[in-house]
Formats: structure tokens, sequence, C-alpha cells
């Protein structure tokens, strides 16, 4: 049952969910325009409002229902990490689409929706405060991203926990796939939510 879970979770983090909006609502491929990436932000940019919107709830949802399931069908707490993190694997680099998705950080806000939604949606007023502030999604995620761990030890008390494990991971992770936008903001060549890329 848990391999079952485990897969079954992949497959549902890697619904390009972007890709198929970019096609049906302007023939576009989104991974040949923009950031290249299939997620919200770049559905904003080169789609629209409303579309962007849509893949976000979307993207949040696979990786919160992945986590669900596992909860629903174990009461291992590695087993929910696994689902989640294949959730996340499967949205980065889904095999519908060899391999090239969006960057997790939805996916990844509903796995932590799932896991302690204290922890979430503390992330997610994190993203929109410096949102707000800025607007550059790229700094958002990654200023979320760093303090993911450090919300998820306040939350647990501990460090010694398969949830913290997995918080700094994805931290890891989701800055990493930012590396280039990370260059950029260094550079001051970052578009912000309101400009094109």
């Amino acid at each position: 049952m848990n391999i079952l879970i485990i897969f079954a979770s992949y497959l549902l983090g890697s619904l390009p969910t972007g890709f198929l909006i970019g096609k049906y609502l302007k023939n576009i491929d989104l991974r040949t325009i923009g950031s290249g990436s299939t997620g919200a932000t770049n559905v904003l940019r080169n789609v629209g409002k409303w579309p962007a919107l849509f893949v976000f709830i979307i993207d949040v949802g696979k990786g919160l229902i992945a986590v669900k399931i596992a909860q629903y069908y174990t009461d291992q707490g590695l087993i929910e990490v696994i689902a989640g993190i294949s959730a996340i694997s499967g949205h980065i680099w889904p095999i519908w689409l060899r391999g090239k998705g969006g960057k997790a950080v939805a996916t990844g806000l509903g796995m932590f929706l799932a896991l302690s939604w204290k922890v979430g949606l503390a992330s997610l007023g994190i993203f929109l405060i410096v949102l707000t502030k800025t607007k550059f999604v790229s700094l958002s995620s990654i200023s979320a991203a760093i303090l993911l761990p450090i919300f998820m030890f306040f939350y647990l008390g501990k460090f010694m926990h398969s949830y913290f494990y997995i918080s700094l991971i994805v931290a890891l992770l989701v800055i990493w796939k930012h590396r280039t936008n990370i260059t950029r903001l260094l550079k001051g060549e970052e578009s912000k939510i309101n400009q094109n890329q």
C-alpha cells in the first residue's frame, strides 16, 4: 500500500496543470517562453490572472491531497513526508513533460498545509508580505523557503523529526530551483510581478 501511495502521489504531482492551461487557452508551450516554468507565475505572465489563480489552486491541491491520502491510509509520518515529496518531485519533473515542470512552491505549500496548517499559513504569510513589499515572486518564494524550516522547528519544538527534515529539504530544493532568479536579483535584472520577462 505504501508503494502505491508514493507512486500515486508522484502521478498526482506530475499533472501538468499550467502546461495544459497554456495549450488550451493560448496554444503556447510554457516550457519555451518566459521563465520556462509551468507554474502559476509563468501562467500569469503569458496567459492571464485568472488562469494563473486556477493553476495555483490546483498545484497547491496536488501537494495537499497527496499528504492527506497518505494520512488516511497510514499513520506513519515518514510515509506522509515521502508522499509529499513525491508530489513535489512530480511537479518539478513530470513524466508527461520529459521532466520539465514548475518550481515546487505551490505544491510545497499544499504539502505543508497538510502536514501543519500553521506552518503552511506562516510560510504563505511571508510570501505575501514580501510580494506586497517588493513585487518579486522569486524573492517572495525564496524568503518563504528560508523561513520554512524555522517555522517547522518552532511548531515541533525539536530538530529530530521527519517533518523538520523534509522542511529543510524542500527549502533547499525551492532555493535551488530559483538559482537563476537569484542571479538576476543580484544583477538587478529580475522582473517584478507586473512586468514581462
